[in-house]
């Protein structure tokens, strides 16, 4: 079951989903618009170890936007910073935005309880397209759990992606041990 407008306002008041900045006309009648952050990074070498900490540069898309290239991966970051207290969110792409080609993540749609921050998208487009700063480039949906959550992603020791940022985060792969 996925939660409704009147059911994420709920969420909201309650403090179990945090959205900021948050705009109601933002809100859909299942789903919250997520939208491109300033800022993008693209992995600094051309061959990645999923057993290496694979470094990244950080650039912010000017004004004018910046035209993503076919054959790139390249890390974005949501504007909005959320926080998910008692439902898994997902995100997924818009489909204005799948439809000038651009996937916003491979694998990695689905957060889980207790993740708080912005979302690292995992950008990537058929064609060059231009992207810009501020335009919407997902949706969160959200599903409520059922039963209690022993686990929430905020206070695990292995968690990886902690902490407020306002850039994309690399992968943190070689943290595993495997």
């Amino acid at each position: 079951m996925i939660l409704s407008d009147s059911r994420i306002l709920e969420e909201i008041e309650k403090g179990t989903i945090v959205i900021e900045p948050f705009d109601r006309k933002n809100l859909g009648s299942n789903s919250y618009d997520v939208h491109l952050g300033k800022y993008l990074a693209v992995y600094n070498d051309t061959t990645l170890d999923a057993k290496k900490h694979n470094k990244i540069t950080h650039f912010e898309i000017p004004e004018e936007g910046y035209v993503l290239q076919p054959h790139m991966l390249y890390l974005g970051v949501t504007l909005e910073y959320t926080e998910t207290h008692a439902h898994v969110p997902f995100l997924e792409g818009k489909s204005s935005t799948g439809r000038l080609g651009i996937d916003i993540h491979a694998t990695a749609g689905k957060g889980d309880v207790g993740f708080c921050n912005a979302w690292t998208l995992e950008i990537s487009c058929v064609q060059p397209v231009r992207v810009y700063a501020g335009m919407p480039i997902g949706q969160l949906i959200y599903f409520p759990v059922d039963g209690e959550v022993l686990n929430a992603y905020n206070s695990k020791d292995n968690a990886k992606y902690t902490g407020r940022t306002d850039k994309p985060v690399e992968s943190m792969m070689w943290k595993n041990k495997f």
